[in-house]
C-alpha cells in the first residue's frame, strides 16, 4: 500500500472573498501511483475590513503596511488551518504539509526578453508556527525565475487531476482575473495550454460595490446586469486592449484590471445614486468579461480542439455572465460546474495541496510550455514546524 499523506491547501484569490482551505488525502509517491480525495472544504469570508488591507497593500502598499500585511496574512492563514482540521476531526500533528499560496500583492510578467517578477505575502513561518506543520509556499517565483510566467499554477494540477483519457476539456477559472486550463486527452504527448484571458469578476466586483455603497459585496445573481443596458461602444473600446491580441504565454491582475480601471469607468457616476447608469456599467463590464473569454478560445484554443468547457470560481454563480459565455462558447457543451467531481470553488486551493505534494516528493510541477518557463521545476519552498 502506497504511503497516505494529509495536506491542506489554502488560497486566497483575486476575487478577494476570502480564504480557501481544502483538507486532501494523497495516496503515492509517483505520478503513476497518485490517487487523491478531498475529505473537508471550508471558506472564511474577509469582511470589508480585511478586504480593504488587502486592496491598499496591493494599490499604495509601502513598506511598513506590507510588513505587517505578512504576518497577518500568515495569521488568517494558520486560523483558517486550525478551523478546517477542527471541524474535519484531524490532527493537526498528523498533517504532512500545508501547501500555502498565499495572496498576490503585485505581478510583473515577462517582458521584452527581461524577466518577470511576482509577490506574494502571506508569511509561512508564522502559518508553520501557529500549526506546528510543515510549510511549502512561495509556488510561483522558482517558475518566474526560469523565465516564466508563474502562472497560471493550477495548469499542472488541473493536468493531473481532472484530465480524460477521450477528450479535450478546458477548466475555466472566473476568480476575479479570468483563466483556462486547456487539457489534452491524458496519455497525450500534446502540450498544455493555459492563460490568463483578462478580467474576471474583479470589474464587476468593484462597480458593484460602488454602486451600492459597499452594501454589495457583488452583483448578487446578475440581478444588476440584468437590469442594465451593454453601452456597446464603451465596450469596443474596451476590447481594443493589446492585452486581449497578446499571444499566450500571458498572465495579467488587478495592477492592469483593477479599481483605478474601474474609476475611470465610473466618472461622473455618484455612488448609491444614478441606478440605471450604474447597471448600464456593470451591463458592460459583464460582457466585457464574456466576450474575452470567447475571443480567447476562438484564438487559442478551439483551433486544438475542445469538447467541454467546465466553468469554475465565483464567476460560475452568476447566471447572467455563465449565461453569455454559453453564448461565446457554443456549440462547445458549457458542464456543471460540479461534474469534475470537486466544490468548484475548492479547485485552486486543492491546486495548492497538489503542488505541496508535489514538492515533498520532488516532482517538477509547473507546466512549461504553459508558463513560457526554460523548462520543468520542482515549484515551492519548504519551511519546516517547529522542532518539540
Amino acid at each position: 500500500m502506497s504511503p497516505e499523506k494529509l495536506v491542506v491547501g489554502l488560497m486566497s484569490g483575486t476575487s478577494l472573498d476570502g480564504v480557501d482551505a481544502v483538507l486532501a488525502r494523497f495516496r503515492g509517491e509517483t505520478l503513476e501511483e497518485f490517487e487523491w480525495s478531498v475529505l473537508a472544504f471550508e471558506s472564511t469570508p474577509y469582511g470589508s475590513d480585511r478586504r480593504e488591507l488587502l486592496l491598499q497593500g496591493m494599490e499604495r502598499g509601502d513598506p511598513a503596511g506590507l510588513c505587517g500585511l505578512n504576518v497577518e496574512l500568515g495569521e488568517w492563514m494558520a486560523a483558517a488551518v486550525v478551523r478546517l482540521c477542527d471541524t474535519a476531526g484531524v490532527h493537526l500533528p498528523d498533517l504532512a504539509a500545508v501547501g500555502c499560496h498565499g495572496h498576490t500583492i503585485w505581478h510583473v510578467p515577462p517582458e521584452g526578453g527581461g524577466r518577470g517578477a511576482t509577490l506574494q505575502l502571506g508569511d509561512a513561518a508564522t502559518v508553520a508556527e501557529m500549526t506546528g506543520v510543515d510549510v511549502v509556499s512561495d509556488f510561483r517565483s522558482r517558475d518566474v525565475a526560469a523565465g516564466g510566467h508563474g502562472a497560471p499554477m493550477v495548469t499542472w494540477p488541473d493536468w493531473l487531476l481532472y484530465s480524460d483519457p477521450y477528450r479535450r476539456r478546458a477548466v475555466h477559472n472566473m476568480g476575479g482575473i479570468s483563466n483556462l486550463t486547456w487539457l489534452p486527452p491524458s496519455g497525450s504527448d500534446e502540450p498544455l495550454l493555459a492563460f490568463d484571458t483578462g478580467p474576471g469578476m474583479g470589474l464587476v466586483d468593484e462597480a458593484a460595490r460602488r454602486a451600492t455603497q459597499g452594501r454589495l459585496p457583488f452583483d448578487v445573481d446578475g440581478e444588476l446586469a440584468r437590469r442594465g443596458r451593454i453601452d456597446e461602444e464603451v465596450l469596443d473600446r474596451l476590447l481594443d486592449d493589446e492585452y486581449f491580441r497578446a499571444t499566450p504565454p500571458k498572465t495579467t491582475g488587478r495592477e492592469r484590471y483593477g479599481r483605478d480601471y474601474v474609476g475611470g469607468l465610473a466618472a461622473g457616476l455618484s455612488p448609491g445614486s444614478q441606478e440605471q447608469g450604474w447597471c448600464d456599467l456593470i451591463a458592460t463590464l459583464t460582457a466585457l468579461t464574456a466576450r474575452t473569454v470567447g475571443m480567447a478560445y476562438r484564438d487559442w484554443v478551439l483551433p486544438r480542439g475542445l469538447d467541454e468547457v467546465f466553468l469554475m470560481g465565483g464567476g460560475s454563480r452568476n447566471p447572467v455572465l455563465a449565461e453569455a459565455i454559453a453564448a461565446e462558447l457554443a456549440p462547445v457543451v458549457v458542464r456543471d460546474r460540479h461534474e469534475l467531481g470537486v466544490d468548484p470553488d475548492a479547485r485552486e486551493a486543492l491546486a495548492f495541496a497538489v503542488l505541496a505534494w508535489a514538492h515533498l516528493h520532488g516532482i517538477p510541477c509547473n507546466a512549461p510550455d504553459a508558463t513560457g518557463a526554460r523548462g520543468p521545476r520542482v515549484l515551492g519552498s519548504l519551511t519546516p514546524r517547529a522542532v518539540r
